[in-house]
């Protein structure tokens, strides 16, 4: 690329038209001239190929993505990651924001990725390392996007869960149990005080457990436990299978009393989900299959973060994530910020309820409330509801007492000497 077509692909953000751009912030490493790269970059998400051949034109001015700021951070010997063919050369870390007119990909999902995670962003000359650390959308492009249904508060009041944290339970064992005994764990966990039982993420629609006969019995334990406990309960039912059962199987689940549908959002598409939320009758539930494929390098692929934006903006009124301690594998800081994805100002688009998850427990809950910081948030054990010693009615009694001692500034342990359902759980997986 010679210098003056360089030029071309840069700007001054104040000079745009900002309700015609998303902003796209991206690390990378890049060989040779670092303005160079950060052209290229912008180029190849863009109109690489800016004018015919003998004919006078630039169609960069309206169709160009540009770089609005450029930082060189250091200088290192070689790439982060070992590559083939290998990179003998200094490598320059940088941070490039650039601001790319939604324009030409339009309010589609499956387009703004191809531009901005796709071969423009990979394969750019002299990049060989690339990760897309944030993007911001104008009001403007998030006013084509209906967003979650509910959001948060509209949860809040459709499940009358108020001023605490929304309790899920992934039922267990989560693979090889029939639909009739797997029915008995939810009923057994929503009379101990859980608020959503769910299905795991990897079970969905196998021969041995059908979903319309799961369905059909988690939907009428369901009401029962309505009818026991005088307060609403959620049964949440995994849908994720190929984008043309989407809609059926939703029909399918609710029909039987399923209040709330979980898909898988990577496995499935985002575009997949959108059409979903066209229909959907009930809050959509998204679970993170494949996202951590994507993201865990912290110099590759594209930060959670990301994903989770475009999670919300499909549709999704709870997104489920990655959540704190050592067995998710996901620094403090990013869970952080993905909640906060979850819930900051964002246009007309409603927050989505998030939900941390990952070997939790009553033993954890306090740890997860001081992080977050209020109680804006999902819990979602597996084990420790359905494996606790008493049951999963007392793993379920276990959370709300353990949520009892954190509203009233008791410490949690003190609490569970005059509540043997918390002390057991303290003592299984404290």
């Amino acid at each position: 690329m010679r210098s003056d077509d360089i030029d071309g692909f840069y700007a001054d953000l104040s000079a745009l038209d900002a309700d015609a751009h998303l902003l796209l912030d991206y690390r990378i490493e890049c060989t040779g001239d670092p303005r160079t790269a950060a052209a290229h970059l912008a180029s190849e998400q863009s109109t690489a190929q800016w004018q015919r051949v003998g004919v006078d034109e630039d169609y960069r001015p309206r169709f160009a993505a540009k770089v609005v700021d450029l930082e060189v951070e250091t200088v290192i010997s070689g790439t982060s990651y070992p590559l083939d063919p290998p990179v003998n050369e200094p490598v320059s870390v940088c941070r490039v924001r650039i601001a790319h007119p939604y324009a030409n990909f339009g309010p589609r999902i499956p387009s703004l990725l191809s531009a901005v995670l796709g071969e423009g962003a990979f394969f750019a000359p002299g990049i060989p390392v690339v990760k897309l650390l944030d993007m911001e959308f104008p009001d403007a492009f998030l006013a084509h996007f209906d967003g979650p249904q509910y959001g948060l508060q509209g949860l809040r009041d459709l499940w009358r869960i108020h001023d605490r944290p929304f309790f899920f339970g992934v039922i267990k064992p989560n693979i090889g149990l029939a639909p009739a005994p797997f029915a008995e764990l939810g009923l057994a966990a929503w009379r101990g005080g859980l608020d959503i039982a769910k299905d795991d993420e990897m079970l969905a629609d196998p021969d041995w457990s059908p979903i319309a006969e799961r369905s059909r019995l988690l939907g009428a334990a369901r009401q029962q436990a309505e009818q026991e406990t005088g307060v609403p309960k959620v049964y949440l039912a995994n849908i994720t299978d190929e984008v043309d059962r989407l809609v059926e199987l939703h029909d399918i689940v609710v029909a039987n009393g399923a209040n709330a549908v979980m898909v898988n959002a990577l496995p499935v598409g985002l575009s997949g989900v959108r059409g979903l939320r066209k229909h959907a009758k009930v809050p959509l539930v998204a679970h993170f299959p494949v996202i951590a494929a994507m993201s865990r390098l912290p110099c590759f692929g594209v930060h959670t973060r990301v994903l989770t934006k475009l999670q919300r903006l499909a549709g999704f009124d709870v997104i489920i994530m990655p959540g704190f301690g050592p067995r998710m594998m996901t620094a403090e800081d990013e869970v952080l910020e993905c909640i906060a994805a979850c819930t900051e100002a964002m246009g007309p688009i409603k927050p989505a309820l998030p939900v941390p998850g990952g070997s939790d427990s009553a033993a954890t809950l306090a740890g997860v409330r001081d992080k977050i910081g209020n109680p804006d948030f999902g819990f979602v054990p597996g084990r420790g509801v359905f494996s606790h010693p008493h049951g999963p009615t007392g793993g379920a009694a276990s959370l709300r007492q353990a949520w009892d001692a954190i509203a009233a500034g008791v410490p949690v342990s003190e609490h569970a000497a005059q509540h043997p359902e918390l002390a057991a759980a303290l003592e299984a997986f404290g």
